[in-house]
């Protein structure tokens, strides 16, 4: 198994230009079922969840070409109604492709999905916003059966914003008859970028970046390129590596809206950062200031995916942090290997912890048990005394591109072994 050496100590600072949106690329690619007819797809990052998406369209008859982050998509012939457990199991957001698939096919079946163990995540929203649009659904053996008529719009009302139910519901209200609204919806600008994409294909979606989302059905879409947002998670991620070292970052391509809930806890832990064009500028706080809660919450709030990020940060600051969950039940599996660093952290609730600031974090061998996690313990093992190796990388490599030769060219000493 594949792991990463660390050697703390180096300042992580130089440009940055960061990629596509894990987050947004994934309900794209599966966005290209619906128009029968060819995608262009750019700024793709080169990481393992776009690899297996890539399989899951490839499984159903799309032609696929992945050249210079750049995807070519052709979903003509897809002519195949189910998409095999083998598949489903390596990705949590493969379930994004029944919106797209029910909005093709009268009937379908998809396995139930996998990905990160950070929750339990259930998927009645998203089945509950297809049954509002007529889809009749059964579940056997952990299998899901879609079978519909025809696709009719509805008000779909959603008890919690979820990320995944409004883009299953976009997906299938694309070609349903009339009008859908969707109440309470998702906010995440990866949302918007779902919508610009559908929109350039034909679609006729509004609303999206807001809690009302309103979908007229169209009958017939069309080819389509389009350039994914940046990836706010990543950006964020790479700050905190500058901001743990006592570095200053450059980073090229930005949109403020999308990456202010992450700028304004950073700048809260002492950090100064300036907006500059189309990019920003980070320099890393002399020393860094504790924060009194972070509670991760639907966007414009803060993201669940930067909890574990920042929480390694304040693991060096001056004073007591505190961190309430609120997405996920199991997000705080990184604490003890943290703790195995020298971090002081104290659970409190299953969602509610205490991190008390310690002078230095030593080297020492962690796992990485999800994604965001993972990312966590790299970047203490940067800040950190010593030697550090993360093992069970392939969580960290679903969502970061190469992060070991991204660090390495900003002057961290990581390699992966």
């Amino acid at each position: 198994m594949s792991k990463y050496i660390i050697s703390g100590g180096n300042k992580v600072e130089g440009r940055l230009d960061i990629r596509g949106a894990k987050n947004s690329v994934l309900p794209i690619m599966a966005a290209s079922i619906l128009n029968e007819s060819e995608n262009i797809i750019k700024n793709i990052p080169d990481i393992s969840d776009v690899h297996v998406m890539i399989d899951i369209l490839k499984s159903i008859g799309c032609k696929v070409e992945y050249n210079e982050y750049t995807l070519y998509i052709d979903s003509k012939n897809v002519n195949v109604n189910s998409v095999k457990e083998e598949y489903m199991k390596k990705l949590r957001s493969s379930i994004i492709v029944m919106g797209a698939m029910i909005g093709r096919f009268n009937n379908i079946s998809i396995s139930y999905p996998g990905g990160c163990s950070i929750g339990s995540r259930p998927i009645d929203l998203h089945l509950y916003a297809l049954d509002k649009l007529g889809v009749k659904i059964t579940e056997d053996r952990g299998y899901i059966y879609c079978n519909r008529e025809y696709l009719v719009g509805n008000t779909i009302n959603l008890t919690f914003p979820s990320v995944g139910a409004t883009e299953n519901a976009m997906l299938a209200a694309v070609k349903a008859k009339g009008i859908t609204i969707i109440n309470n919806a998702a906010r995440e600008p990866e949302i918007e970028d779902l919508q610009n994409f559908l929109n350039l294909m034909g679609a006729k979606v509004s609303g999206a970046g807001t809690s009302c989302i309103q979908i007229e059905g169209v009958d017939k879409l069309h080819s389509v390129e389009h350039t994914i947002i940046p990836d706010r998670i990543a950006i964020g991620t790479y700050m905190i590596a500058s901001a743990i070292t006592g570095g200053y970052l450059q980073v090229d391509r930005v949109i403020k809206s999308h990456i202010n809930p992450i700028v304004s806890r950073l700048e809260e832990a002492g950090c100064n950062i300036e907006y500059k064009g189309y990019g920003l500028e980070l320099k890393a706080p002399n020393k860094i200031l504790p924060i009194d809660i972070i509670k991760t919450s639907p966007h414009p709030g803060f993201p669940t995916d930067m909890q574990s990020q920042i929480m390694a940060l304040l693991c060096l600051s001056e004073g007591t942090s505190i961190f309430h969950e609120s997405i996920f039940e199991n997000r705080f599996m990184h604490c003890g290997e943290l703790s195995k660093m020298g971090a002081n952290i104290i659970k409190i609730t299953e969602n509610i912890c205490m991190v008390k600031g310690v002078n230095k974090l030593v080297g020492a061998n962690v796992e990485a048990s999800d994604l965001r996690g993972g990312a966590s313990l790299i970047l203490a093992g940067l800040a950190a005394e010593g030697t550090t190796a993360v093992t069970n990388i392939s969580h960290v490599e679903r969502g970061y591109e190469h992060i070991e030769k991204t660090l390495r060219s900003l002057g961290a000493n990581i390699n992966r072994i």
